[in-house]
């Protein structure tokens, strides 16, 4: 039986993004995931979001490409008026903006549950928390739960792509890849030591954020003068296949408890092998010496990196398929939802 489902996207990146934009991609996928199986989606993002759902916009274009725009708080406002003005209409509400919602959600009798994308070993969310205990809410990983294991969790469900999103590269390059966001967490100088010290070429496609400009240019900069190193910059979606695909191995060295790390699966998708530090969630998804290699320090992530060569791609790309699809991912959004809408009515 079809559910009517609000999907509620931040305003900072389109959905799907041009560019970087982990939270509107995931989002993007289950939305065209959710119409695709037959259910009533509207969904609630920037003017300029491309979807086969009905699209509410609360602004004309992503935050981030509005060069105009100096309160991103002003939109998320009006994104939350348009939401509620409409909550009615809906079996369920499926919110991916964090807490901003909340005291709205707590006064309205509707169905309703938080994706909890990002980080919670935050000290000031403990509070913030303790004012909401009953707000449904839901995990990218077990280990997200870690910090504040005492939410209302309604299950985890992990990230998934589309099916044919990105193709399978059988035969394996002759550089290591970097993708995602340069910052002192994802430790993109790790990745070129471990790159260099192995011998091997390194392509980084990162984004730089505003808040990042000092640290790339005092930190990371430098480190790209090697004549192993090569920065692409940020990519979109198209070339991102090549970019994975044709990579012998993927560096992971993140140094946080990365919640989910949505690059992991995109690089399974491709068939491409991946070396990760035991951070986060990193365990949970990958499958040591099957998806890569998990290491614990420099020293064996530059071993790993010549024992590559003796994983199966395919075996890799079955592995995505098996666990990472966006159809899984939308089958067990829909079973909370269910549950959501049957609590309630109880």
């Amino acid at each position: 039986m079809a559910v009517k489902i609000a999907q509620v996207s931040p305003l900072y990146e389109s959905v799907p993004p041009k560019g970087y934009g982990g939270t509107e991609r995931v989002a993007s996928y289950l939305t065209e995931e959710l119409v695709r199986q037959g259910h009533d989606v509207t969904l609630f993002a920037s003017g300029d979001s491309v979807t086969k759902a009905r699209l509410i916009a609360a602004c004309p274009e992503s935050l981030r490409l509005n060069k105009q725009c100096i309160d991103q708080l002003a939109h998320h406002v009006l994104l939350l008026e348009r939401v509620f003005r409409e909550a009615r209409r809906f079996d369920v509400i499926h919110f991916h903006i964090d807490y901003f919602h909340f005291p709205l959600s707590k006064r309205h009798n509707i169905p309703h549950v938080t994706t909890l994308h990002g980080r919670l070993d935050i000290p000031d969310l403990v509070p913030l928390y303790e004012e909401f205990p009953t707000m449904p809410v839901v995990s990218i990983s077990n280990s997200q739960r870690g910090p504040l294991p005492s939410l209302n969790w309604q299950g985890t469900v992990y990230h998934g792509l589309p099916h044919d999103l990105y193709t399978f590269h059988d035969a394996p390059g002759r550089y290591l890849a970097f993708l995602g966001r340069i910052s002192p967490e994802k430790r993109v100088d790790r990745a070129i030591d471990i790159a260099c010290r192995a011998g091997m070429a390194i392509k980084i496609a990162a984004k730089v954020d505003p808040v990042d400009r000092d640290y790339f240019a005092q930190k990371i900069k430098p480190l790209l003068k090697h004549p192993l190193v090569e920065y692409i910059g940020e990519v979109g979606e198209k070339e991102k296949d090549e970019f994975l695909g044709n990579a012998s191995g993927l560096l992971f060295p993140i140094d946080w408890s990365e919640p989910f790390g949505l690059v992991m699966i995109e690089s399974m998708a491709c068939g491409t092998p991946i070396i990760a530090y035991r951070r986060g969630s990193v365990s949970e998804v990958m499958d040591d010496g099957v998806t890569g290699f998990i290491v614990e320090d420099e020293d064996s992530a530059v071993e790993a990196v010549g024992r590559l060569g003796s994983l199966n791609r395919k075996r890799i790309r079955s592995v995505f398929e098996e666990r990472f699809s966006a159809s899984r991912m939308a089958n067990d959004y829909v079973a909370i939802y269910r549950q959501l809408v049957k609590r309630l009515a109880a």
